[in-house]
């Protein structure tokens, strides 16, 4: 894809392959004006995405970018309770009005439309992806310098639409150090690929655990993976995070933007591959 592609095909004037055939992704509302957006991926559930996704959203905001995220875990969206979000999301006649974190960080999640968070959501995939392009094209987004999507664990329906349908500037995959985990990245990092959508740098959360007695170091999911597997798919941007007890603490309480900035390097990478 080329560096001056819009993922406007009727508009770009870029010469590039995507351009044989008719493209695929969803316009923006009319009073959105979002210039980079950034996916979030893991292989499988449970190796701490949603926390990811809210420091890079926390690097962002403390870097003086407008910034915001679109929860597109729809069965399983954890993004308003991590920002202690429990108001209800607002709307136009027109289109929808996302909800705001206490420092700024604009938030579209499905929880926010519920009439109770604790509802499930039981809808068949095209009516997940259904939503998660209302998300992207009835919501105002008004300026965003960066949108992290909250993806869903996993290579199937709804990884495929958000591919598809927003134009993806890359993604950050997110691991554990468990060697079968490693396989699982390598399915999210293939099938980036095959969407031709760059890999900007992987996380691997629960990397160690440091006894607050001793100050000893426990490599409790077995030794880190993470520098051959990002050496193996040219991944320049790595980061690692311990296992802390005040993450689950901050996110359970909504104030995970008091975690302070523990991806602030990794996040500079990022922004600026992007650039």
């Amino acid at each position: 894809m080329s560096e001056e592609c819009t993922h406007n095909c009727e508009t770009c004037g870029a010469n590039c392959s995507s351009r044989t055939a008719e493209s695929l992704i969803a316009p923006q509302h009319e009073l959105s004006d979002v210039k980079k957006v950034i996916a979030v991926v893991s292989g499988k559930g449970g190796v701490g995405k949603s926390l990811v996704t809210a420091l890079m959203a926390n690097a962002a905001r403390r870097k003086g970018l407008d910034t915001a995220v679109l929860d597109a875990d729809v069965t399983g969206p954890s993004i308003p309770k991590l920002f202690g979000i429990r108001e209800r999301a607002q709307g136009t006649e027109d289109a929808l009005l996302p909800s705001q974190s206490a420092s700024g960080v604009r938030i579209m999640s499905v929880n926010l439309l519920l009439e109770n968070e604790t509802d499930p959501v039981v809808w068949r995939g095209p009516v997940i992806a259904g939503v998660i392009k209302q998300f992207w094209s009835d919501c105002i987004w008004d300026k965003v310098d960066y949108m992290f999507v909250d993806m869903p664990p996993g290579t199937g329906d709804v990884p495929l639409t958000v591919f598809q349908s927003l134009p993806v500037d890359g993604i950050i995959v997110v691991t554990s150090p468990q060697e079968l985990v490693g396989m699982i990245v390598e399915k999210a990092v293939k099938m980036a690929g095959m969407m031709n959508i760059p890999v900007l740098g992987i996380v691997e959360n629960m990397s160690w655990f440091e006894c607050d007695q001793c100050g000893k170091k426990h490599y409790i999911y077995g030794n880190s993976h993470i520098e051959e597997t990002a050496e193996k798919f040219g991944i320049k941007s790595v980061a690692q995070l311990p296992i802390n007890p005040a993450f689950t603490q901050l996110g359970d309480s909504g104030n995970i933007e008091s975690a302070g900035n523990v991806l602030a390097d990794f996040a500079d990478s990022v922004f600026a591959s992007l650039k």
